[in-house]
């Protein structure tokens, strides 16, 4: 029997696997060699996916997974309607992607990317028109108040940000945090955050409209996911000088085309989906998801919290 790997995982998380069962490795899952008769175990992490096409090749199938948070990569609905359990590591990016949007909205703001560029190429003189700010005092909007989103919260209060939750349906936060609606967010803070999944209720849910409505000069981080935002409204945001700037882990196409606006953006700051990729929260993440996968694999009971839930 064999645990296909549709992408590599971190060495210490192979080694438990390979303690159960062969590993086999298929970038292309349609590949003819592949024997999914074989294969009792399907592991990626954000970029190969588990298709319901996938699962029906494997009729032993016992598990699938994801060494990661979001599971859009996954038809878990295929799997609940398979019987097979869906084994995930929630919570285990929450304070690296917390850091890694802090990290994000410090460069942005205070320009500090631009004016390291700059001494690099010698203009130490950009020093005369720089307009950097601070982020103590400004107000921050939270879209998304799960894990990540509570944690972005509090590093912010400590930098002395004044913060503003977008809820619906008359839902409450903890103080020192305010609610208000996604409008009143949008037209009110001076930067604002996601941290939301993505579904057919929150794909695109920043468009030309609530874009619009942000206040100019504000700055937008989405260390979410890409199609949050409707790529094209975002891009014509930051051309007209709507948007003071955008800073992102996440685009909605990655990579991104070679002609892509964003790569030659002054306002735009991008870094390569790497939020997750701290050599601490990566092993986590995939130490902790193999040891799952492989209690399920023994017959045994994997962390209850592993296991994914539809809600």
């Amino acid at each position: 029997m064999s645990i296909l790997l549709l992408e590599s995982l971190h060495p210490d998380a192979e080694a438990l696997l390979a303690d159960v069962d062969e590993l086999v490795r298929a970038a292309d899952p349609n590949a003819p060699s592949c024997d999914f008769a074989a294969v009792r175990a399907i592991l990626t992490r954000g970029r190969g996916r588990i298709t319901a096409e996938l699962l029906q090749r494997c009729p032993n199938l016992q598990v699938i997974a994801r060494a990661g948070v979001g599971l859009d990569n996954l038809d878990t609905a295929a799997a609940a309607a398979r019987g097979v359990p869906v084994v995930f590591a929630p919570g285990g990016n929450t304070l690296t992607v917390a850091e890694h949007t802090l990290a994000l909205m410090l460069d942005l703001v205070r320009g500090i990317t631009p004016q390291a560029v700059a001494v690099a190429e010698g203009r130490w003189e950009d020093r005369g028109r720089y307009q950097g700010n601070e982020i103590r005092g400004l107000c921050l909007g939270i879209l998304g108040f799960g894990n990540v989103g509570k944690r972005v919260a509090q590093l912010a209060e400590v930098f002395g940000m004044n913060v503003l939750v977008a809820t619906h349906g008359g839902r409450t936060v903890p103080a020192p945090y305010r609610a208000a609606p996604l409008a009143e967010v949008l037209s009110t803070a001076d930067v604002i955050t996601l941290h939301l999944p993505l579904t057919p209720q929150t794909k695109n849910l920043l468009g030309a409209e609530q874009l619009a409505s942000m206040k100019p000069g504000a700055f937008l981080i989405n260390t979410a996911r890409g199609a949050l935002i409707d790529g094209q409204a975002l891009r014509d945001a930051l051309a007209s000088g709507h948007l003071g700037g955008f800073a992102a882990d996440v685009l909605e196409v990655e990579p991104p085309a070679a002609d892509d606006p964003l790569l030659t953006s002054p306002r735009a700051l991008l870094t390569p989906h790497t939020a997750s990729l701290t050599a601490l929260t990566y092993r986590a993440m995939c130490v902790d998801t193999a040891t799952n996968v492989a209690a399920i694999l023994r017959g045994e009971a994997p962390a209850p919290q592993s296991l994914f839930r539809a809600r």
